[in-house]
């Protein structure tokens, strides 16, 4: 039996509650129970959402022994950091197996001091601010959930089901967390990252100058553009252009790039009939090839499969 200790404070999300459904499956049997669950707080007592909605909870000090496992919920204020929460945080997590978070709760463990020179993600939305707050981290804004060490972390809100599957996975097996998401009417395991869920408006530099390189980017996808163009747009160095784009947008160019590339080409297919390769050649892929590859990694299906759907009148999900 594995104890794991949920961490809730005012205003979190209620959704990422449902990560404890996952756990409630593994314990059914056959084969169950694995888990004791525990959903904890600073004093105890009613916990409420953001959704107003509240939770009943327990005080941090009535674990009897350190939880095998420490879940951190996110919220809507990032700034909602009381030293309490943190020193428990950064206590239990040491005698702990593992700590996760889901969606913004990595600012959590990042303000803890507990992922500095790790690979982390969050909600796609919060990939940058992450970024910029905690320059030591390792953001990969793309990602699911990711596992660095002792430490998991997911992206917004359902992406913590996806999470919670793979920490049984680890417990339990492959198998149990297969059956667990078929009785949910999940994916066992999510195609595509988090691009599939935003759009170019979504890169929001703070400066002028970096907006001034995503524009120039944008009026020309369909050529080669080198992180020198790019960098020369902004009228910064590349050093400098490089480090100032990561932390306003906590991606790479060469992934905004992308991110652009292969959302002006989802637009081509699903509003005109050209064929797949003048769609490459117009935003910008060299090929074909090239560009089912990017539509993999940002949506999880190629080119082809979303010309058909649009043709159908509905989109793959």
């Amino acid at each position: 039996m594995r104890d794991i200790a949920i961490v809730a404070f005012p205003g979190f999300q209620l959704v990422d509650l449902a990560a404890l459904n996952v756990f409630e499956l593994a314990n059914r049997p056959p084969g169950g129970p694995h888990y004791r669950l525990h959903v904890l707080s600073r004093q105890g007592g009613p916990v409420a959402s953001s959704a107003g909605i509240s939770v009943d909870t327990v005080a941090f000090d009535t674990l009897a022994s350190p939880p095998d496992t420490m879940i951190v919920f996110g919220g809507d204020d990032l700034d909602a950091q009381p030293r309490a929460l943190l020193d428990f945080l950064a206590q239990t997590s040491s005698a702990a197996r593992r700590t996760a978070s889901i969606c913004s709760g990595v600012f959590l463990l990042a303000a803890a001091g507990l992922v500095e020179g790790r690979s982390v993600t969050t909600h796609w939305n919060l990939a940058a601010e992450l970024q910029r707050r905690h320059p030591g981290l390792r953001v990969e804004p793309d990602r699911i959930f990711i596992n660095d060490g002792p430490y998991w972390t997911s992206a917004g809100m359902t992406a913590g089901l996806d999470l919670a599957l793979a920490l049984v996975e680890e417990d339990v097996g492959s198998a149990a967390a297969r059956e667990i998401a078929r009785h949910m009417v999940l994916y066992y395991r999510r195609s595509g990252g988090q691009s599939q869920f935003a759009s170019p408006a979504d890169i929001a530099p703070r400066s002028d100058r970096i907006q001034a390189a995503l524009e120039y980017a944008r009026d020309n996808l369909c050529r080669p553009l080198s992180l020198e163009e790019l960098a020369d747009a902004a009228q910064l160095s590349r050093r400098q252009f490089s480090r100032s784009f990561r932390a306003e947008t906590g991606q790479t160019p060469a992934r905004a790039v992308e991110q652009l590339r292969v959302q002006a080409a989802r637009e081509l297919i699903e509003t005109t009939s050209h064929p797949i390769e003048v769609v490459a050649r117009e935003s910008g892929f060299l090929d074909p090839e090239r560009m089912r590859r990017a539509f993999l990694r940002a949506f999880g299906h190629p080119p082809q499969a979303i010309k058909r759907q649009a043709r159908a009148g509905r989109l793959p999900t």
